[in-house]
């Protein structure tokens, strides 16, 4: 069943809910780095977005996004924004990501004041990437 029908708008998941329909450890890796990290709790939200409706976790520091994830069936997707602060140093560390997100990098065009990544995490390799630009968007208060 799709997540949006499972919880709609006057039903939202809880935590062990949401882990549960990932279905996959990264979701709780990456929700268990971004909590030690930055000592952040997560925000879940419900979105009439018609490219992802429903319900997502957001997280925020100083009114700054770090990052925002979409629960799906056996995987998620973390969108993650590269604004213009963010590009140069990005750029320089893209070599060093995944095939998959550097593609998705240079296909993806600067709007509304970045880049959209919305990139699907299914590998060790795509959260170490989604966990490094997160780190370049906002510096990391302790060391993980």
């Amino acid at each position: 069943m799709d997540w949006h029908t499972l919880y709609n708008q006057d039903n939202p998941p809880s935590v062990e809910e949401t882990s549960q329909f990932v279905g996959n450890p990264l979701w709780e890796n990456l929700n268990d780095y971004i909590q030690s990290a930055y000592q952040l709790k997560p925000k879940f939200s419900y979105s009439k977005c018609s490219a992802q409706p429903g319900w997502n976790v957001k997280y925020q520091k100083s009114g700054k996004s770090l990052c925002t994830l979409y629960p799906m069936q056996g995987y998620f997707i973390a969108l993650v924004v590269i604004g213009e602060k963010e590009t140069q140093d990005t750029e320089l560390l893209l070599p060093s990501l995944s095939v998959n997100v550097q593609e998705l990098y240079q296909r993806t065009s600067f709007l509304c004041g970045g880049r959209w990544l919305m990139i699907d995490v299914t590998d060790k390799q795509t959260l170490k990437d989604v966990i490094c630009l997160i780190n370049i968007r906002v510096k990391p208060k302790i060391k993980v």
